[in-house]
């Protein structure tokens, strides 16, 4: 059996701060096969690297731009240049209404010199990185909210494939997979945009209002049909592939088989060591039922290094 693929999830986010370099940095050190980009767009069409549109769980923005939120009392990525944004120090994730962090035990937050990247920069880091190293990385850049973007004056797709083209990811045979949520943008990245690479369809659960993709209905038969038409794989929640019965027995969802059936690359999210599935009785359990009964292709993780041990 071909060894599944470990992709950093934002890095190597379980140690320190998602999505910084050296989030990116340690996750190359540490093996990893593809490391993730979670891509937004800056107030000057900058694709920058945050996982959300909003600054204000991941930053200092509301104590360095404190009158820039919006009604709502977030604070957005796009309403900030790139200038302003590469002010901001990043922090470990943490929930604003109390500044407590979401993972307690992971890297203290509001600590550290960390910076945000921009897409060409975090590329650039990489590809010096697969040079000296003697090892290549592949990267894994996710599509935020397309119809958010354009709604906000932004198509933030052909910015980000231009950006991956003059770092030469254009090609299946290339290593990088490109990411999206919306059904109907995946479709446009192929069709449309005529992007040639490896593309993979995000699954999560309900209806997406905001893009119209109905991810019950995309893990169908019918469904998964159209995914194959377009793309080379689906990226479904974990609790969508393996699960645990009473007595800790791995249970594999239906969803495996059906989208194995079309051919289509599995690549779940997200393999946590310190916030493992219920059922889960250890690291080992949960690896063991992902790789060996669910025969996964890739899993994204936060702790890379647990997964590359696991597959020595």
């Amino acid at each position: 059996m071909k060894s599944p693929i470990v992709i950093a999830h934002r890095g190597a986010s379980g140690y320190v701060p998602e999505h910084t370099l050296m989030a990116k940095g340690m996750a190359h050190a540490m093996g990893a096969d593809f490391l993730e980009q979670d891509i937004v767009a800056s107030k000057d069409g900058v694709p920058v690297v945050l996982h959300d549109i909003h600054l204000d769980t991941v930053s200092d923005v509301a104590k360095r731009y404190p009158d820039r939120c919006r009604s709502d009392a977030r604070f957005y990525v796009i309403d900030f240049t790139l200038d302003e944004l590469k002010q901001l120090a990043v922090y470990e994730r943490f929930h604003p209404s109390t500044g407590k962090a979401v993972f307690p035990e992971r890297y203290p937050s509001g600590e550290g010199d960390f910076r945000i990247s921009t897409l060409a920069e975090e590329l650039q880091f990489i590809q010096n990185l697969n040079r000296t190293c003697g090892r290549e990385a592949g990267v894994y850049p996710e599509i935020k909210r397309p119809v958010w973007h354009r709604d906000q004056g932004i198509d933030l797709t052909p910015i980000v494939l231009d950006v991956l083209a003059k770092f030469g990811y254009t090609e299946k045979q290339h290593a990088c997979y490109v990411q999206c949520f919306d059904a109907n943008e995946v479709i446009r990245i192929r069709n449309e945009l005529g992007y040639r690479g490896r593309l993979i369809q995000l699954i999560a659960d309900g209806h997406d209002v905001e893009s119209g993709t109905d991810y019950k209905r995309l893990k169908t038969h019918e469904g998964l049909a159209e995914v194959a038409s377009v793309a080379d794989g689906i990226g479904p929640n974990l609790v969508d592939v393996v699960g645990f019965s009473a007595t800790g027995e791995p249970v594999v969802g239906e969803l495996v088989a059906a989208a194995q059936g079309f051919g289509l690359l599995i690549h779940p999210w997200t393999f946590r060591a310190d916030a493992l599935p219920a059922g889960a009785m250890s690291t080992k359990a949960m690896l063991d039922a992902c790789i060996h009964h669910a025969k996964v292709d890739g899993l994204f993780t936060d702790q890379p290094d647990v997964m590359v041990e696991y597959l020595r």
